[in-house]
């Protein structure tokens, strides 16, 4: 029924972000010799949850889930309030509520802590999802329209948050924090589903593929200092080699081939993940355009990223049939397959 996004009010550019990180890493050597992924990220700009400051000193898991709580639950509150305005509902009228998010810890639920302030009615039901990382955006729908369709004319909720920029830290620097450093952004992303009425797509189907033994591709790690991101340099040449056959097996669970798809709407991930995505769907070189455009906008925010660009590519207008993809930990593939309204 509605799709809308949201983003937190610090922003930093990519050159302040390089300038910024040279500084505040302690292994100069290592940064040097990595820093030109900062250059090569394809992204101008991201938001950050916080203010640039913050990032210059270290912190611990409680200062950091303290900004965390904080800011996830007023991103929470600004996209399901835009996204339930969008459907031409009042919060009252939401029947459930998918909420993911894997960049901090809430217990209550995020939904739970911005349910007054969203004016939820008490007695709606709550899914908070922990774990999906990028996938998120495109597993939490799906799992939304599962929730639609076993009660038909009910309205479903789904709420995206991710604080990608919470993992940055000084201490211990490997590889892979230098990597997410010049790629991870902050924001969210809400829509409303239902079976009942028209809207921006119908959603079709949807499935996942997961690869065994693929666990130590993509994580957190848990340390004294908070969530620390994994990241395995394998994962563009493991899209390149193994995502088509896998893609191929998802769309035949539908009746479909990829020649029946007008458009694969896919998570960026950073831009060698992007090459990689088109060139194992044959998809040709630079037709990933608008993920493009969000990365250099918005950096890699995770599991909101796909529904931003969905979002762009519903304004643009929707071919007659998409495929929402996004890859995550697991190692995962998920997919929503949609045919615009």
């Amino acid at each position: 029924m509605s799709l809308a996004t949201a983003v937190p009010p610090h922003v930093i550019t990519q050159a302040e972000a390089k300038d910024r990180a040279r500084a505040a890493f302690g292994r100069k050597a290592l940064f040097d010799r990595l820093s030109g992924v900062f250059d090569n990220a394809g992204i101008a700009r991201r938001h950050i949850v916080a203010p640039q400051e913050w990032y210059g000193t270290s912190h611990g898991w409680r200062d950091r889930n303290t900004v965390y709580l904080e800011a996830a639950e007023d991103l929470f509150v600004e996209a399901a309030s835009a996204a339930i305005d969008k459907a031409g509902l009042q919060p009252r009228e939401i029947d459930g509520v998918v909420t993911v998010s894997t960049t901090g810890i809430a217990t209550p639920s995020l939904d739970a802590r911005a349910a007054h302030r969203v004016g939820f009615r008490e007695n709606i039901r709550r899914v908070p999802v922990f774990g999906l990382g990028c996938a998120g955006g495109a597993t939490g729908v799906a799992l939304g329209a599962r929730l639609a369709r076993a009660r038909p004319g009910d309205r479903i909720l789904v709420v995206v948050v991710e604080l990608c920029t919470l993992s940055f830290r000084l201490e211990d620097m490997s590889t892979a924090d230098v990597v997410a450093t010049a790629l991870f952004g902050d924001g969210a992303a809400a829509c409303v589903l239902t079976t009942a009425g028209e809207g921006l797509a119908q959603i079709t189907g949807f499935a996942e593929h997961t690869w065994p033994g693929t666990l130590d591709i993509m994580g957190w790690r848990v340390d004294p200092n908070g969530l620390g991101v994994i990241f395995a340099q394998s994962i563009p040449p493991f899209v390149l080699k193994r995502l088509g056959p896998a893609m191929d097996g998802m769309l035949a669970t539908q009746a479909l081939g990829r020649q029946d798809v007008d458009r694969f709407v896919c998570h960026p991930g950073g831009t060698k993940v992007v090459e990689a995505l088109e060139a194992a769907l044959d998809l040709g070189q630079g037709s990933l355009d608008v993920e493009r455009e969000v990365l250099a906008a918005h950096g890699n925010m995770s599991a909101p990223t796909v529904l931003f660009i969905l979002d762009a590519l519903r304004r643009r207008g929707l071919p007659g049939r998409s495929v929402m993809t996004a890859l995550g930990p697991g190692f995962t593939a998920s997919t929503v397959t949609l045919r615009a309204a």
